[in-house]
């Protein structure tokens, strides 16, 4: 690959300060006792040489940031010759993007490739405490996501019985159980994956964004925050690999505890992991986006993004559906590596 190379520390260095420090993972697959692992991971994108009926493309990217259980040691951006992008922000959310414009008809395909260099820890309930104030924000509804709707009523009437003592916490597990025994995991037909509340209460099945939405609308209804995240899995068991597709998962939020982590579609794929998948997320994932109906900064002009994990394009302002190929790959870190640690 020939072409600019962006690095997000570097260009963001008037925004904030660095210190370097560097760290040594001894472990075979690099990892801890504590369930602490590093990997590099690829996110790679192919856009077509020539998309008719177009003068110019917006092409965006999700960029990984530092989460809870998520710190992101270092993020290049390589591109063909002549790309040049830029590193936003939107504003909801804070979630990080690249964004370039591409002539319409170009000699060659463009091929970009974000690398990154990762640590990822277990995530458990009250790693993020969190506040009232910020929590309220994920309190309302999103287009796919409706809070007090009637639609939601008999599954509610099933959760309250289920949970006669009414407290958040109470509640918010009520709701797992009931997401988990109630929807199925399956991806047949079309309608499913698009993170739709009302297809997962008429349809009772679909993909990790079917479960997570209908639990996020049952949970705000009942006045408990909760909030949809998205990247990618990054499994346990094999030290490298390609990843075919996204995952997602939700945390809700209480006062006295934090932001508690669960992942209802997994729960319902392993049904012995029911317990772990309520309160933990386990070191095999990477996150990429958080929240719904985002708005990537002003060179996105058309509606907002239902959720946002693969490129986005817009030809001339509008959302354009271009048959760009990319590939995920991720590699666990060598026992003898050391990588550099932005703080």
């Amino acid at each position: 690959m020939t072409g600019p190379r962006f690095v997000l520390g570097a260009l963001l260095v008037g925004a904030f300060a660095f210190a370097f420090a560097s760290i040594a993972f001894g472990a075979r697959s690099a990892r801890d006792a504590t369930g602490t692992r590093s990997f590099s991971f690829e996110y790679e994108v192919i856009v077509p040489a020539d998309v008719p009926d177009a003068e110019t493309l917006t092409l965006f990217l999700p960029i990984a940031a530092d989460t809870t259980g998520q710190r992101i040691l270092e993020v290049d951006v390589e591109a063909s010759d002549g790309v040049r992008g830029r590193f936003g922000r939107e504003d909801r959310h804070g979630n990080r993007f690249w964004v370039a414009e591409l002539p319409a008809r170009r000699p060659s395909q463009t091929r970009i490739v974000v690398k990154y260099d990762v640590v990822r820890d277990v995530v458990r309930a009250g790693d993020d405490a969190g506040d009232a104030r910020s929590a309220r924000a994920f309190l309302g509804a999103d287009a796919r996501v409706p809070v007090d709707h009637p639609i939601l009523e008999p599954i509610l009437e099933e959760v309250r019985a289920a949970s006669p003592e009414a407290s958040p916490a109470d509640r918010a597990r009520a709701i797992y159980d009931w997401v988990v025994d109630n929807v199925e995991y399956k991806k047949t037909g079309t309608g499913w994956g698009n993170g739709d509340t009302f297809w997962a209460c008429n349809e009772r099945y679909g993909n990790c964004t079917d479960f997570h939405s209908l639990f996020i609308s049952l949970a705000r209804t009942e006045g408990i925050p909760a909030r949809f995240e998205m990247g990618f899995p990054v499994p346990l068991d094999r030290t490298g690999g390609t990843i075919a597709g996204y995952h997602c998962w939700v945390e809700f939020w209480l006062p006295n505890e934090g932001w508690v982590p669960i992942d209802a579609s997994e729960a319902s794929k392993h049904p012995a992991k029911r317990e772990l998948f309520y309160g933990t997320h386990p070191a095999d994932r990477l996150q990429l986006s958080r929240g719904r109906d985002l708005q990537l900064g002003e060179a996105h002009r058309d509606r907002r993004l239902n959720y946002f994990v693969y490129p986005y394009l817009e030809a001339d302002g509008r959302k354009r559906d271009v048959a760009v190929e990319t590939r995920f790959r991720y590699e666990e870190a060598r026992p003898d590596q050391k990588i550099s640690i932005a703080r």
